[in-house]
């Protein structure tokens, strides 16, 4: 039963009135997530997922591409479809459905080759905390405070009163959002309401050593062999900027047969460094470089990223990209730095 005075941010009122009428019978739903979908955008997807299909919806996951295998456990992967695998399948289950939920990104072409599928959708609900979201859907739960998507999925549960729905599958996929987006709950994100999410998820079975195993212990020797590879030979230390960079080209992926995810958290290892404010990993895929940045205290990455290499996201953990050849992506990245970090001294 909805309670009116559940804590839930006053912009959301309106949507969670619209979301309730929309759910209030049966309905096909697709939930989509982003290009490359990390803990979060898998554990915010699935949890949702099946929650709706506990209410009585008809509820699938529709993901741009296969993500990477430590995820492939999570429970509803299964039943879940990628773009990359199943093209028409996938733009069908959009198109057919009634709503689509759009979790973990703030603007369509996230989604790779189901934007045009996204764009046609009836009826789109997002619930996503990066900032400055696109006006593209119907309905929207947005907040740049929330840790993780899977926090702000909860709290959306919690004020339309269907958290008694949430069981052990969902509450596992659920954790596995606020574990990972949150660094295993060690990033400035973290809140008491954060944890306070958290334990309600152990109390309905999830299990946090087996959801960190699965997750952070699924390593093949290749990856292993990736990460040593990039540690001795690709880190580098710049202590006067207090900043640490790691850079791998294609040819360096390609000799330790890369995989989707095998570089996932490897930024992390130069923010520990001592004296070490700002990490960047930087690498050179078949037709784009991606940058990855990471930062301590007040040093918004996500400014320098949205400036400079068509990126975004948070303000210590963001993205980016250039069409540029390598070289010159690592020569603009060092040469505009200092005066960035010059605008936001220590």
């Amino acid at each position: 039963m909805y309670v009116e005075d559940r804590s839930a941010p006053a912009p959301w009122k309106a949507g969670l009135a619209a979301l309730r009428e929309i759910l209030s019978a049966p309905r096909t739903i697709a939930i989509v997530t982003h290009f490359n979908p990390d803990g979060d955008a898998m554990g915010s997807s699935l949890g949702l997922c099946a929650v709706l299909n506990k209410l009585g919806h008809q509820a699938r996951v529709v993901l741009p591409n296969t993500p990477p295998r430590n995820l492939h456990w999570m429970p509803g992967y299964a039943g879940a479809i990628a773009f990359d695998r199943e093209r028409e399948a996938s733009e069908r289950t959009i198109r057919n459905s009634d709503i689509l939920f759009c979790l973990d990104f703030n603007r369509p072409d996230r989604v790779g080759g189901l934007e045009p599928a996204l764009r046609e959708a009836r009826i789109k609900v997002l619930l996503d905390h990066h900032r400055d979201p696109d006006p593209f859907p119907d309905i929207a739960f947005s907040d740049i405070g929330a840790s993780s998507t899977a926090q702000i999925v909860y709290e959306v549960l919690d004020a339309l009163g269907y958290t008694d729905r949430i069981d052990q599958d969902a509450a596992t996929c659920l954790f596995t959002g606020l574990m990972t987006d949150t660094g295993s709950f060690r990033f400035p994100s973290t809140t008491p309401r954060t944890l306070e999410i958290a334990a309600e998820m152990l109390r309905c079975g999830a299990v946090p050593e087996r959801v960190h195993e699965a997750v952070m212990d699924d390593n093949s020797p290749s990856r292993l062999k990736l990460l040593g590879f990039a540690l001795s030979e690709r880190l580098m230390v710049h202590q006067d900027l207090g900043t640490a960079v790691i850079i791998l080209s294609k040819a360096d992926l390609d000799r330790y047969q890369y995989q989707p995810g095998d570089t996932e958290g490897l930024v992390n290892y130069g923010l520990s460094i001592r004296g070490v404010r700002l990490a960047a990993f930087i690498a050179e895929r078949p037709d784009v470089v991606k940058l990855s940045l990471r930062s301590k205290g007040t040093l918004p990455v996500n400014e320098f990223l949205m400036r400079h290499f068509s990126g975004g996201g948070h303000a210590n953990a963001a993205g980016g990209q250039s069409k540029e050849p390598l070289p010159a992506v690592v020569e603009k990245f060092m040469r505009e730095l200092p005066a960035f970090l010059a605008m936001h001294p220590a």
